[in-house]
């Protein structure tokens, strides 16, 4: 047999290199997202010009030449020429925040009683950051917590009327603290009424798929403001005589009710992705129905629709805008009241301040609930990577 010659055969493993600098680092970055082709080039041009050109103008606005402190308009008045301030500025009103602020977040709220809602805000925290956080423990407590025993919690705390707490009318509640309220029931009730309303669409019943097709497509073609209206003047007329509906209760409905419908499709579409061969399994295992979408194709179905779902609850929590057509005031509410009928801080200014202020407030909740989707994306992304 004839030797063949292994001196070329490598007897140790070659070491590392560091990737090249034209791979790695800043500049390839930018020369891959902002520069890879000319039409990239000229819009990250056309960007920054005009970033240079805008950002100065809102920095100097909200920081450099805005008001800090104050007790009235008198702070924020604009001067043609000499006084206490520069000719013609412009810059933000933020003490009208301030003396506003506790209006903002309660609304007409007895301030003796917001301890009840400022309490009834750090439960809600306490239950909602565990259950969150992939490897706190005693998830399933945790979520029966957040989910079946804080609203009644809530509702005790917040309504009052038991145990000696003093009871607040509805009509009092407003800012943040309604904002978080129709956001809390309509996110908690409409995803479990859009599986509903998905897997009923999806039935193999008749009348079951019927009735769902029926609900959708009629919630789904009208605005939310009919929905609002309906829920507010014409819910009443559909109860036994006698029987009242708290307004804020008739908001809850409506917005609950409307997102549900937007959600059942959302889910409707993660069932659609499933594999059939999921399903097939599922029966050979002898799984009943309810088991096979519980343990099998509806755990599937919510992880790859993750973006849809975020996106149906950060459009609930923008539309909480809306009840304000039906005299409750959120927390955009709030502002634009203060704004109007507040001559105490009546200037030029105080409008553009108190609606950058909503504006930030609704950025931060709405962006937080974006980042933590792309993360939960990222830590379930397990079985669709090519």
């Amino acid at each position: 047999m004839q030797e063949h010659d292994l001196s070329w055969v490598r007897t140790e493993m070659a070491l590392a290199q560091a990737a090249p600098r034209s791979e790695v680092g800043p500049l390839a970055w930018a020369r891959k997202s902002l520069f890879a082709t000319p039409v990239d080039s000229a819009l990250t041009i056309i960007a920054a010009l005009a970033l240079a050109w805008a950002l100065p103008q809102m920095l100097n606005w909200a920081f450099f030449n805005a008001v800090w402190s104050g007790a009235d308009r008198t702070a924020c008045l604009t001067t043609e020429q000499g006084g206490f301030l520069p000719a013609g500025w412009t810059g933000a009103c933020w003490p009208f925040i301030d003396a506003r602020l506790g209006y903002f977040t309660f609304g007409r709220y007895p301030v003796d009683e917001r301890w009840r809602v400022i309490l009834c805000g750090a439960i809600f925290l306490a239950l909602l950051v565990p259950l969150l956080t992939p490897r706190a423990p005693f998830k399933r407590l945790n979520a029966i917590l957040f989910f079946a025993v804080f609203p009644f919690i809530a509702f005790f705390l917040l309504l009052g009327g038991y145990f000696g707490l003093p009871y607040v009318e509805t009509p009092l509640w407003g800012g943040l603290m309604v904002t978080l309220v129709i956001s809390y029931v309509g996110i908690v009730t409409s995803l479990p009424l859009g599986i509903l309303l998905a897997l009923g669409r999806r039935s193999k019943m008749p009348i079951v798929k019927l009735l769902s097709v029926i609900f959708i497509e009629t919630v789904r073609g009208v605005p939310l403001v009919a929905v609002l209206f309906m829920a507010s003047f014409m819910l009443p007329l559909f109860v036994p005589p006698g029987m009242t509906f708290d307004k804020l209760l008739r908001a809850l409905i409506g917005v609950a009710l409307f997102s549900s419908a937007y959600m059942a499709e959302v889910i409707r579409g993660g069932l659609q992705a499933i594999p059939k061969g999921q399903y097939e399994g599922a029966d050979s295992l002898g799984l009943g129905y309810w088991q096979k979408m519980g343990l099998i194709v509806m755990p599937q179905a919510l992880k790859l629709v993750i973006p849809g779902i975020v996106n149906t609850f950060i459009g609930l929590f923008k539309d909480t805008t809306l009840v304000l057509i039906i005299s409750l005031f959120d927390l955009l509410g709030t502002v634009k009241q203060s704004i109007s009928g507040d001559p105490t801080w009546a200037t030029p200014q105080t409008a553009k301040t108190g609606y950058v202020f909503a504006a930030a407030v609704f950025w931060i909740f709405c962006f937080s609930m974006s980042r933590y989707s792309i993360y939960m994306e990222r830590r379930l992304d397990t079985g669709h990577r090519k």
